[in-house]
């Protein structure tokens, strides 16, 4: 057939997101011209993605990028990509602990890595941050077996839980080196547990912090004042301009109504996010159990290591702890969160023609 060439593609659900899954040697090298060439095959820019694979949503328009890792801590290496819906944008500043889910079978079905039997660990280096994870999920008969009876909230029916462990990170837990900091006039913690993260009371914002997702969109004032804080949050965390960029994310907290230890709101930075992120959880519940931040006085912390995090379409479950060292510095131990992941479609996916090849423009007097 004539036209553009197609690319092996695997497209995935991890976690509460989807995402097309590329080997690294199926994608061009010079990234430029790899992001141009995602956009159209995403289907970017366009608010409905209509002439591709995205899903008009910041969720659904992901990519994973998978490499067999030259570290020896790692077996493969995972660079995650955002791709912008509306916007012809392509970022890298970020991880994605939901797409990092389906990593793992990704790597094993494209014979990155071997079966350890019935059930396999991948060492993942997630090129975005250079952080560490390691996914680990039933493989009966050498192969990954999405059934099973893990529940994730956000996911219809049940599947295979996969387990991600992440090792503490080298950076710091408070990047900005306090336990709270004054952004666009409100008190918030910034806390960057694999995600960076802006934890604020949600009642500063004059909001409950129990909205729908679409109700906090819709307001203005709301919007202006968490671009505001983001913009100041970003620079008190090293990030520099976060203007144009998808992190630090900014967490509303409020007290739980369900059980759990919080309730949040988080935005992607502008959308709101239907559920939570896996590193944005891990990065709220890291911050939930810094001992004067602000989300001490909301939260009902349990007395073991797993806490509950409410979001809008139910629950995340995320084991953390938190010591403080000699220096009085608190520092994250341990986090682990259950996911999982099924992939939809593995074959060929193609692209929109480059600009250079689309057909002419039609004159203009309506068609002929």
């Amino acid at each position: 057939m004539s036209g553009p060439a197609g690319v092996r593609c695997t497209l995935m659900r991890g976690g509460t997101s989807k995402g097309a899954y590329f080997l690294a040697e199926d994608l061009p090298a010079q990234p430029s011209v790899r992001d141009d060439l995602l956009l159209r095959i995403m289907g970017s820019p366009d608010p409905r993605q209509i002439d591709g694979l995205g899903g008009a949503h910041p969720l659904t328009s992901k990519v994973a990028v998978v490499s067999a890792s030259t570290d020896a801590a790692a077996d493969v290496d995972y660079l995650f990509l955002q791709v912008g819906v509306g916007e012809p944008e392509v970022s890298d500043r970020q991880n994605c602990g939901n797409l990092l889910a389906g990593v793992g079978p990704f790597a094993l079905e494209r014979g990155l890595v071997p079966t350890g039997g019935a059930e396999t660990s991948v060492r993942v280096r997630m090129v975005n941050s250079g952080d560490l994870a390691t996914a680990t999920f039933p493989t009966p008969g050498g192969y990954f077996d999405p059934t099973g009876d893990a529940e994730i909230s956000g996911v219809p029916g049940t599947a295979a839980a996969v387990v991600l462990a992440f090792p503490p990170g080298d950076g710091p837990l408070l990047p900005s080196g306090n336990v709270r900091d004054t952004a666009a006039g409100v008190e918030v913690t910034c806390v960057d547990n694999g995600m960076p993260t802006v934890l604020v009371p949600a009642a500063s914002l004059n909001v409950t912090g129990y909205e729908d997702p679409q109700e906090l969109e819709a307001n203005g004032e709301l919007a202006a004042r968490v671009h505001e804080l983001r913009i100041e949050a970003g620079e008190l965390m090293g990030l520099g301009d976060v203007g144009e960029a998808t992190v630090p994310k900014v967490t509303l907290l409020a007290p739980p109504r369900h059980g759990g230890a919080v309730t949040t709101r988080t935005f992607l930075p502008v959308r709101c996010h239907t559920a939570i992120g896996v590193l944005g959880a891990a990065s709220v519940a890291a911050g939930l159990r810094i001992a004067g931040g602000v989300g001490a006085p909301l939260a009902q912390l349990p007395a073991g290591e797993r806490l509950r995090i409410e979001h809008p379409s139910g629950f995340t479950d995320i084991e953390s702890t938190v010591r403080v060292g000699a220096d009085g510095v608190p520092r994250a131990h341990r986090t682990a969160v259950v996911r999982t992941a099924r992939t939809l479609f593995d074959g060929t996916v193609f692209p929109r023609p480059a600009a250079s090849a689309a057909l002419p423009a039609r004159p203009s007097g309506g068609p002929r």
